[in-house]
């Protein structure tokens, strides 16, 4: 059983190169049991840290953050709109604002304690990571029925494909260790009201953005690839790279991983992550009886054959749903992304 913690990423805004080092260094040592810290791109960050020297604060209430570096670009944002914990590096120079959490960045023990203070509150987002990789581990068919998570007679989780999933809130990987995956009929669960709640599509599509564990199967990386259908998930967590794979599959079926990186200029590493998040969703599969084509079984196709051949170490969660009604076919060589829109 895999041992492993969540990394969450951290945005800077208003920081010089040599102040990015110095925040870099921070994160790491924030490292705890419960999670790890890596800087990212500010638009895929889980919490932010603004130069409060650059920060003004606009007539309308919005902030705007200077950038450090002239090849940057500005960062304009409103407070009351923000969806993640946020701090702000001292000196502040903007009259009259007082933001909830300050820090000097130049104490490196104060600016981890932050980011341990922001992992407090992130502790839903570590609780799902560490539910989604018992699923990696355990591999339950999740359309079979619905699931409890126990540790002991103690309910730490519950995995239902209708209900969605919904977990203890405080939970760790270290309680999912021992935790015993128990099937129940459809309708014979509940989800506490206390317990931290996603769908299972989610779930397992930010466990992908997350995991340094390989989830696409090796034969995905040899057999022409098929777009299934778009993620169940709201626009704002699918990135560009995902929309570009999926653009790609629908207009040419059955291009290769090696097709895809030369289509669309991806590195390998970045493309099978990418993949992978695809994958776990049940947005792409190997398997053309599958896909959404226009013929449902293409030509000279084997059934138990075919079957055997697509078999893999790490089934999509979602895998057993059922199969969508087909794409609305529109003009041929239309590039929306992920299907084709259907014309007027």
């Amino acid at each position: 059983m895999t041992t492993e913690v969540p990394v969450l990423r951290l945005g800077l805004a208003g920081y010089s190169e040599a102040q990015q080092k110095t925040a870099a260094d921070a994160a790491r040592s924030a490292a705890s049991t419960r999670c790890t810290w890596e800087l990212a791109p500010f638009s895929e960050a889980d919490a932010w840290w603004l130069e409060g020297s650059r920060t003004m604060l606009l007539p309308n209430q919005h902030l705007r953050v200077q950038p450090a570096v002239p090849s940057n670009r500005s960062v304009q944002l409103a407070l009351a709109d923000v969806d993640r914990p946020v701090a702000f590096s001292l000196p502040l120079t903007a009259p009259g604002f007082k933001p909830a959490v300050t820090f000097q960045l130049n104490e490196r023990a104060e600016a981890a304690r932050v980011l341990q203070q922001f992992a407090g509150w992130m502790k839903p987002t570590v609780a799902q990571f560490a539910l989604a990789t018992s699923i990696a581990d355990h591999q339950p068919t999740l359309g079979s029925g619905s699931w409890e998570v126990l540790r002991g007679s103690d309910l730490l989780a519950v995995v239902d494909l209708k209900l969605g999933a919904g977990v203890l809130p405080d939970a760790t990987a270290a309680d999912f260790a021992g935790a015993s995956w128990c099937i129940r009929n459809h309708g014979d669960v509940i989800i506490p009201t206390e317990f931290s709640r996603v769908s299972v599509s989610q779930l397992m599509w930010q466990y992908a953005q997350r995991t340094e564990r390989d989830l696409l199967p090796p034969h995905y990386r040899a057999q022409p690839l098929y777009f299934r259908r778009p993620p169940r998930l709201a626009q704002r967590f699918q990135r560009d790279a995902h929309l570009l794979v999926m653009r790609e599959l629908v207009a040419q079926p059955g291009l290769t991983f090696g097709d895809l990186q030369q289509c669309t200029g991806m590195a390998e590493t970045a493309l099978a992550r990418c993949l992978s998040a695809l994958y776990v969703v049940g947005s792409i599969t190997s398997n053309p009886r599958r896909a959404n084509l226009p013929s449902s079984r293409p030509p000279g196709t084997g059934g138990e054959s075919l079957q055997h051949s697509q078999q893999s170490s790490f089934n999509s969660v979602l895998d057993s749903a059922p199969r969508p009604p087909p794409l609305l076919r529109g003009i041929a060589n239309d590039k929306t992304a992920p299907a084709p829109l259907k014309p007027d």
